[in-house]
């Protein structure tokens, strides 16, 4: 279905605040999957907070254009059956989403991404950030790196006193 000139300035307006926005932008081929696995993979995506649309490649290159970050960069992979993930909140997010949701359906492919700062990376600097701990696991290590000495004090602490309190008792044993 055509989009009126209304609808397609909307759309360059909507996908310009998100690219403004995001922290990372992958950008994906999907030829080959059903509509259900693209709601599918909405969902998912949307729990981690990243946005996943479907954009005509010559509106998001219009974008791309009207963009002082992105101006100059070549456009030129973004042909084909493409999805865009966005995300204003994490780094790696979008990648990690996609990756996770290409293990189930292996005809998703990185084409690239576009770095909250303007840089263009490839689809195996994608790959490299979508194997990336979350941040919650990158915060579990911490807490474990963390606690992993005071626990280590407290045992060497337990053992003087389970010593101390094992001679006493063999004293007291001599005694009686």
């Amino acid at each position: 279905m055509a989009l009126s000139r209304d609808k397609k300035n909307q759309v360059v307006a909507e996908v310009s605040e998100l690219l403004a926005s995001s922290k990372l932008t992958v950008v994906a081929r999907y030829q080959g999957t059903s509509v259900k696995s693209m709601q599918q993979l909405r969902r998912q995506a949307r729990e981690n907070g990243t946005g996943v649309r479907v954009i005509k490649n010559r509106l998001f290159k219009q974008v791309l254009a009207g963009s002082d970050k992105f101006k100059g960069l070549d456009t030129s992979m973004l042909s084909g059956q493409l999805i865009y993930a966005f995300n204003a909140d994490d780094d790696v997010a979008p990648a990690q989403s996609l990756a996770q949701f290409a293990k189930q359906e292996p005809q998703i492919e990185f084409v690239g991404g576009l770095s909250g700062d303007g840089q263009l990376l490839g689809a195996e600097d994608i790959k490299i950030l979508a194997a990336l701990p979350t941040k919650d696991q990158l915060r579990g290590q911490l807490v474990g790196v963390i606690a992993s000495p005071l626990s280590g004090l407290v045992g060497v602490m337990n053992a003087n006193l389970r010593g101390v309190l094992n001679v006493l008792d063999a004293r007291a044993e001599q005694i009686s």
